[in-house]
């Protein structure tokens, strides 16, 4: 067992102006994949100039942060927003969607997509791999913020939270008394989840990208990969207190959201393997 360090989510503090570890972990993702991009795109099979790499990831970087959002408020964050309406803008404090961040780069590729005069799915199997670098460093993020950990366990590597960290519904979820000073050993499923959706899943997607594929193979198994990845970890996330548990006492949110992803990614796949058009 391990005890959560307990890490200051501000990472540094000029007069009234913070910059927290949540952003940093953001940007980081974004510049990493912005590099893995150019780095794809100079490859003379590519089909991609730097300009366009530039402007899709752009395209992308709206579509992650104003998608997450406004999906997080959506599927998880109602009552808060309508009870202080300006929560939607404070990113920094935590609260975003991958569903919502999801949609939302879907509408921004079709948008580049008609400007380019390219299928769409040209785009969406370019950007696919680098979708996961995001996830990683998004989920250290939530790490840092002390946020969306996982149920008691008793592996080694579970970690006792300082109930001043813990949400107050998530501590009400855990039945803690108001003496407590901290939580009984939980999965850091943040880590789990930054491992299997980020590094695993890029891995994955990165290696069977770097050969021609039919055009929305990779999609397709980006859609499967994320979505068996997070159907898996979210039996050992502790569900949002406010929602609980949706149905049989195990179901959640999160694998509600996901069903569409498998479904979608078997999908692609089977049409691309059925067809076998090459994006140009």
């Amino acid at each position: 067992m391990l005890t959560y360090p307990n890490i200051n989510p501000v990472a540094l503090s000029i007069g009234p102006f913070s910059i927290h570890w949540y952003g940093i972990m953001y940007l980081l993702g974004f510049s990493v994949a912005w590099w893995l991009a150019r780095r794809r795109a100079a490859l003379s099979s590519s089909g991609w100039r730097s300009q366009q790499v530039d402007d899709l990831i752009f395209y992308a970087v709206l579509g992650v942060i104003l998608g997450g959002r406004i999906g997080y408020t959506l599927f998880y964050g109602m009552d808060q927003l309508l009870a202080d309406p300006l929560s939607l803008f404070r990113i920094w404090e935590g609260g975003m969607s991958f569903h919502g961040g999801l949609l939302g780069v879907l509408v921004v590729m079709w948008l580049y997509a008609r400007r380019l005069s390219c299928p769409f799915f040209q785009l969406t199997d370019f950007i696919a791999p680098l979708v996961p670098v995001g996830l990683g460093a998004g989920r250290l993020g939530n790490f840092i913020n002390g946020e969306l950990w996982g149920a008691p366990g008793d592996l080694p590597w579970t970690m006792q939270v300082s109930c001043e960290r813990f949400y107050a519904l998530c501590r009400d979820k855990l039945q803690l008394p108001a003496t407590a000073e901290f939580t009984p050993p939980l999965h850091p499923t943040q880590l789990y989840e930054s491992l299997l959706e980020g590094l695993l899943l890029f891995i994955l997607l990165w290696t069977f990208s770097a050969k021609v594929r039919p055009m929305m193979a990779v999609s397709g198994l980006f859609l499967i990969g994320y979505g068996l990845f997070r159907f898996g970890i979210e039996f050992l996330r502790l569900p949002d207190a406010h929602i609980g548990y949706l149905a049989f006492g195990w179901f959640t949110m999160g694998q509600l959201l996901t069903l569409p992803m498998l479904v979608g990614g078997a999908v692609l796949l089977a049409l691309a393997y059925r067809r076998r058009k090459v994006a140009g």
